[in-house]
């Protein structure tokens, strides 16, 4: 073995920046962190090349005096903690004092600061560990903080980075996390000298409601309840987006505990709970939460990056998360219980003996009459005139009794805009309708994208969206995947998507939600795992899309249809999450239930 020996300073502060400064976001999460422990009302963030070229932020903070700016620099120097008992009981947002040690380790750094008792500011750089002296700068009072080309003598680390619409992605989701925790500061975003973000202070009572508008779009702030309870010690406000507001991806989840972006399994558990009941499995609810609790009940040092948190008593804090949420998403936006219409009753038509009897020439003559004869007979009853003998509750059979039936059978009427009833040989067949032809939908994508690429259709009209920085990044890096996917999705703006082409199988109206679910899969696992190990996951979650929806009126025409697609596609009798897609009762069993023969 070699001899044990001490690291030099240089290379720990390297070592520490690969845990504390992953990527220019994590930088910036820990100057802006910084800026608002300083007490900064005005926070303006410029980059360059996604942060890797520049990161500046800038605040009017309290500042550094000049005799304490070397030492702002030095590992494990911090003003917000000395002993024990204050680690305990955290309250500020950085206290490890790791992070400018850890930049000034991989990057060229430099910083200003004046404090209002010092008649001009003073400027200190940093470069390979080695401080220097500092000297005189102009500066109004505050601080400012200047990161220039991130792991420039770590090149290895530097290929890890992605693109620098990438980059500047992560450092816009970061940017966005501060903003919402702090609407009473103003803050400003640059990149690459173009303005993306000016968010003034907000100290009125809807300042959530406004900083959240403003960062997520009035769609989020329309579809989403007001959560707020106080419970001796604990306090959860912000907002809940319904679930008609649902998402594929976690992306617009954002949690904070005393002021602090956290991902915590205790509270993400809850919150799944909570919304458990009234959203589909595959989607992901959208919430801008504040979890207020004193300090020593909760561990903020248990990741580098303070990204996580351990709460004292999880279990209470669960139930109180889950409790709160569940009671404000079962109240109406209008905060007034609504009662469900009292469902209207038709008048009750008893079938005459002679419209009942109808031999196998009687059917074989109706059914050739029944489409001519349905359009009379809503006319008909618009008139309040009595049904006539075709009108009896369903259709008659399409096909004599005594004769060979498809598999299927044949149509028979539509149940509660769900179910397609059919009859066969044996019986009845009742099939979900949305289950049976996501299964053939899902398996027409299968086949498609194993031939090459999946066929796609131009829109008439592309549809256009909100996007995200991240998405439009995604969107910009994968577009050989998309178009493999039978995507053609384009940038409008920075903020703006368009989809100009989709796959062919699914229905134009799902053209937002299906391009969001790929992007989000995308951005989340990226173009080889997602047509590798994720592909049959993707694939039937954009056939979710494509598959008709429940209470959409099909014609006896279009049934059949779908059973005869039913017969030629494998699996046909479960769905993509495993149901069954369709069920037979015999004439034996309906006998049984009716008690014939005995």
């Amino acid at each position: 073995m070699s001899v044990i020996q001490l690291l030099p300073d240089l290379l720990i502060n390297q070592i520490a920046a690969g845990e504390v400064i992953e990527r220019p976001a994590s930088a910036l999460k820990e100057l802006l962190e910084n800026s608002l422990d300083a007490g900064a009302t005005d926070i303006a963030v410029q980059i360059e090349g996604g942060g890797v070229k520049l990161l500046r932020v800038r605040d009017n903070g309290k500042g550094i005096a000049k005799d304490q700016l070397a030492l702002a620099l030095m590992r494990h120097a911090t003003s917000k903690i000395a002993s024990l008992d204050d680690l305990q009981r955290v309250a500020s947002m950085g206290f490890r004092g790791e992070a400018l040690a850890s930049m000034a380790a991989v990057a060229h750094l430099s910083l200003t600061s004046r404090t209002v008792h010092e008649a001009h500011g003073w400027k200190v750089d940093a470069l390979n560990g080695v401080i220097g002296e500092p000297a005189p700068a102009s500066h109004a009072p505050g601080i400012t903080v200047e990161m220039r080309e991130l792991y420039f003598n770590t090149p290895a680390r530097r290929k890890f980075l992605r693109s620098e619409a990438t980059e500047f992605a992560h450092c816009e989701e970061t940017f966005k996390r501060i903003a919402l925790s702090r609407p009473d500061v103003a803050f400003s975003l640059q990149h690459n000298g173009r303005t993306v973000w000016q968010l003034p202070a907000i100290q009125d009572r809807q300042s959530v409601l406004k900083r959240v508008a403003a960062l997520l779009g009035d769609e989020f702030g329309q579809a989403a309840v007001p959560v707020a309870r106080q419970a001796a010690e604990l306090s959860l406000q912000g907002l809940a987006a319904l679930p008609a507001y649902s998402r594929g991806s976690r992306d617009a989840q954002y949690f904070f505990v005393n002021g602090r972006f956290v991902r915590d399994k205790v509270a993400s558990h809850a919150l799944r709970q909570a919304y458990q009941d009234i959203l589909h499995h595959q989607r992901h609810p959208a919430f801008v939460l504040f979890l207020d609790m004193p300090p020593e009940q909760v561990d903020v040092n248990v990741h580098p990056a303070k990204s996580e948190v351990r709460f004292r008593e999880s279990q209470g804090i669960h139930q109180f998360i889950f409790h709160t949420l569940q009671q404000a998403l079962a109240v109406p936006a209008s905060g007034q219980e609504t009662r469900a219409p009292e469902p209207q009753r038709p008048t009750p038509y008893i079938p005459t003996q002679q419209s009942m009897r109808l031999g196998v020439a009687e059917r074989e003559a109706a059914y050739r009459l029944w489409e001519m004869q349905t359009e009379k007979g809503e006319e008909g009853r618009e008139k309040g005139d009595a049904p006539s003998a075709f009108d009896v509750s369903l259709p008659p059979s399409p096909f004599p009794l005594h004769d060979v039936a498809p598999p299927l059978g044949f149509a028979l009427a539509q149940l509660s805009g769900t179910y397609i009833l059919a009859q066969n040989t044996q019986g009845l067949i009742v099939v979900d309708m949305h289950a049976a032809h996501e299964r053939i939908v899902y398996e027409r994508l299968k086949t498609s994208l194993d031939t090459e690429r999946l066929a796609t259709q131009p829109l008439l009209i592309p549809v256009s969206f909100h996007a995200s920085a991240l998405e439009v990044a995604t969107v910009e890096a994968e577009q050989d995947a998309l178009n493999t996917l039978g995507f053609d999705i384009a940038p409008l703006s920075p903020n703006t998507l368009a989809v100009r082409a989709m796959p062919a199988l699914l229905r134009q109206p799902e053209a937002e939600a299906a391009a969001r679910d790929v992007i989000d899969e995308l951005g989340e696992f990226g173009a080889s795992r997602v047509l590798t190990e994720r592909r049959n996951e993707l694939l039937a979650t954009l056939a979710c899309h494509g598959a008709v929806r429940a209470n959409r009126i099909l014609s006896i025409t279009e049934m059949n249809a779908l059973l005869r697609e039913m017969e030629q596609t494998e699996r046909s009798g479960q769905c993509n999450h495993g149901r069954p897609t369709w069920f037979q009762i015999t004439l034996a069993e309906l006998d049984a239930m009716f008690m014939r023969g005995k």
